[in-house]
């Protein structure tokens, strides 16, 4: 239980830690307006990484029979996409970045629920998140197999794991969201990111 647990905290950091347009929209709310806006829209993230990540561990566990006799091409695939998710993320981070402005922050979003529905729906629009998971889950077998309670703690760990991070951009300050939303932060963020989703792969290869 432990483990699913774990390998959810991992796995939730790994698609959190890139620091993105959304990251940049939360740090900007929290100057603008209040902590509780932008703890609400970090929320908003969290949620919607967890429903992603129950998506793919519950899909995993539905699916556990059917895709048992393929099991070893399926991790085979899994790592494929793990690692081309990984060399993405670094590639993005290594270019040239694009000359465009902060985002300014919508007025329409300056309360607690506003800023996390909104925010939720922004980050739902991200389908990569969805495939990010699914390969992790379908490549390393379902957390504690078709166990539902070890799917919960996998789910769980993923979504504490997207808010502490998206909490300390909320409430990091000015200093700390500078850092990170800075060239160099952003850079070395991703490369975190992709370092850690590299490091599913290998292990979905040898596991």
């Amino acid at each position: 239980m432990v483990t699913a647990f774990l390998a959810g905290l991992v796995a939730g950091y790994g698609v959190a830690v890139p620091v993105g347009a959304i990251a940049v929209l939360i740090l900007g709310l929290s100057a603008r307006t209040s902590f509780r806006v932008g703890a609400a829209g970090a929320l908003g993230v969290a949620t919607a990484d967890g429903l992603y990540a129950a998506v793919a561990a519950l899909g995993g566990a539905a699916v556990a029979g059917l895709i048992a006799p393929y099991a070893g091409p399926l991790r085979l695939v899994a790592a494929a996409v793990l690692l081309a998710l990984a060399g993405h993320g670094a590639w993005r981070a290594l270019r040239p970045p694009a000359a465009t402005g902060p985002r300014p922050v919508r007025r329409g979003l300056g309360t607690p629920a506003r800023a996390y529905w909104a925010i939720l729906a922004l980050t739902l629009l991200n389908p990569a998140t969805v495939v990010y998971f699914a390969a992790l889950v379908l490549g390393r077998g379902h957390p504690g197999g078709a166990d539902l309670v070890a799917a919960g703690l996998f789910v769980l760990g993923a979504f504490a794991a997207s808010a502490s991070w998206q909490l300390l951009i909320a409430g990091g300050g000015t200093l700390v969201g500078r850092a990170l939303t800075g060239p160099r932060g952003r850079l070395i963020t991703a490369l975190a990111s992709s370092a850690i989703i590299a490091a599913l792969a290998v292990a979905v290869l040898v596991g």
